[in-house]
């Protein structure tokens, strides 16, 4: 019963994903998603477009990591990717996040969460490539679809675009021409700074 009521407990801490807000609006612009949405639609897009992968890679890991990627945002909150001044302590912040709410768990689940968690954040595997592709695929795709709704609220450009998405190319080449030429039909319609 100790281990069950443990991930009983995980499973409402983790509920409160769906109250943090990204900057990011859904597609049609009404309004902006929340994490909990975020990560479903990564999964989502991770089973469809899994075979523009770089490399072969273990869906069900890939599908892990997009359910649990930003479990650590109930505590650290979201962090705009193109906000420098945000980003600095980002990753102590989202270290003691992770630390606290996997550790909620049995420990074999919070060891095997924690360890899914980190091998996202170090981007070193084909798995973890492939889902960082997919994450930033998301972003950009929201937000062509939303006319560049929060790109323009924030001021980025195309260089920062550019700069930023390119880590798509490491788990997915495919996608990053994709993403490339999507940021450059934004750029032309004024989506984004230039």
């Amino acid at each position: 019963m100790d281990r069950l009521r443990q991930q009983i407990a995980f499973l409402l801490e983790i509920d409160k994903l769906k109250t943090i807000l990204r900057r990011n609006h859904i597609a049609d612009g009404s309004r902006v998603e929340n994490d909990a949405e975020h990560s479903w639609h990564f999964a989502v897009a991770a089973f469809l477009l899994s075979e523009t992968a770089a490399a072969e890679i273990d869906i069900l890991k890939v599908l892990k990591i997009a359910l649990i990627h930003d479990v650590v945002e109930i505590d650290a909150g979201d962090t705009f990717i193109y906000d420098e001044a945000a980003r600095a302590g980002q990753a102590e912040r989202e270290e003691r996040a992770a630390e606290r709410l996997f550790g909620l768990l049995p420990e074999d689940q919070a060891a095997t969460l924690l360890a899914l968690w980190q091998e996202f954040e170090e981007g070193l595997t084909p798995e973890s490539r492939y889902a960082r592709a997919i994450d930033r695929l998301a972003a950009v795709m929201l937000n062509y679809a939303s006319e560049g709704k929060t790109w323009k609220q924030h001021g980025v450009s195309k260089a920062q675009l550019l700069a930023v998405n390119q880590r798509i190319a490491l788990g997915s080449p495919v996608l990053w021409d994709y993403v490339r030429d999507l940021i450059e039909e934004a750029a032309r319609r004024g989506y984004v700074d230039r």
